[in-house]
This record gives structure tokens, C-alpha cells and sequence, in this order.
């Protein structure tokens, strides 16, 4: 009897340990956060999610650190994230496009519509509380570089309004992106697109 009184002790003891093993180890925390690089095209108030979650920590919960850039272009969160600069690109799909058009193997994929819409505004010089789009024929706009989102929803919108972007106003892309409202603050052009 004593004998099986002992065993079953000495169970017990090996089932316990087990038991709490387990338990200790599934619930180790690992304290090394995983270090995300992430390259905004722009400050945006369509990111505010993304810095609410960062300034309250939400990332770290979960074992993330963000690290936030700004490339100021599309072009150049592409070419950070091509060349290894940063993990994720916030930017147009076009950058992405172009450098698949260019038949590099390595090339990004896109994670579609973060944002439901483009974030350009059209600003104008002077205050017109009665504005239509027909009141930009014959003026300039920025609308940011050829062949980028901003520059592609204002052609995208002067169409759909009756406006021809190539004779009807001029749209001038020679001002990098970076600089348009430097640019338009200085007295360039009539509009643009921020």
C-alpha cells in the first residue's frame, strides 16, 4: 500500500511539473519586438490610423515595431523599398507598375485600396464659393508628376467634367512632388492638387 501511496505521489509531482512546464512556456513572453520598416508617400490624414496605433503603442502589443519614413513621392518609396531601404511602400499603384513594366524580376505586389480614394484636394489661389470645374479653362494647375495618382484622378475628373486636359487649361507636372505647394505658395499657378 505504501508503495502505491509513494507512486502515485511521485505522479502527481511528474504530472504537475509537466503541467506547469507547459503552462510557463506557452505563456513566455517574448519581449524582441519585429522590427517593420514602413515608407509613407506623404504625410496624410488617410494614414491617421496608422499613427494612432503607433503613438499608442497598438503595434507593440502584437510584437511589432514601425519604424515611419517619408519618401515624399512615389518614385522614391519605390526606390526605398526596391533597394531594401524599407519593408512596406505607402504610395499609388503606379510606382509598382512602372517597375514591373521595366521587367525586373523582383518586383512589389500591391495591396489594394488601404484608402478608398485618392487624397488630392484642388486648391485654389483665390476663394470661389460658387466654384465649377469650367472655371479652370485657360488657368494652370499642379497636379503633381505625370503619370502619378494625384496627376491621373485630376485628368481622370477634368474628363468627366467636359474639360480637355491637354488644350483646355494647362497642367503643369514640372514641379516635384515634394515641392508643389511650396511651389503653388510662391506664386505658381492658379490651382493645385495637395
Amino acid at each position: 500500500m505504501k508503495k502505491i501511496i509513494v507512486t502515485a505521489i511521485i505522479c502527481v509531482i511528474v504530472i504537475s511539473l509537466a503541467v506547469t512546464t507547459v503552462i510557463l512556456k506557452n505563456n513566455k513572453t517574448d519581449n524582441s519586438l519585429k522590427t517593420i520598416r514602413v515608407n509613407e508617400v506623404t504625410r496624410s490624414v488617410f494614414y491617421a490610423p496608422q499613427y494612432v496605433a503607433i503613438a499608442n503603442g497598438y503595434f507593440e502589443e502584437v510584437g511589432l515595431k514601425v519604424e515611419l519614413t517619408t519618401g515624399q513621392g512615389a518614385d522614391k518609396v519605390m526606390t526605398a523599398v526596391v533597394a531594401g531601404q524599407s519593408d512596406i511602400g505607402f504610395a499609388g499603384p503606379e510606382a509598382s507598375i512602372y517597375v514591373y513594366n521595366e521587367g525586373k524580376e523582383d518586383y512589389c505586389q500591391v495591396f489594394a485600396q488601404l484608402t478608398k480614394k485618392d487624397g488630392s484636394f484642388l486648391v485654389s489661389r483665390t476663394n470661389d464659393t460658387n466654384f465649377k470645374w469650367t472655371d479652370l479653362k485657360g488657368k494652370t494647375v499642379i497636379p503633381g508628376r505625370k503619370g502619378g495618382v494625384p496627376y491621373m484622378t485630376i485628368e481622370y475628373v477634368l474628363r468627366k467634367n467636359g474639360i480637355n486636359p491637354q488644350t483646355d487649361l494647362v497642367l503643369d507636372d514640372s514641379i516635384k512632388f515634394d515641392l508643389m505647394a511650396g511651389a503653388f505658395t510662391g506664386g505658381n499657378a492658379d490651382y493645385v492638387t495637395l
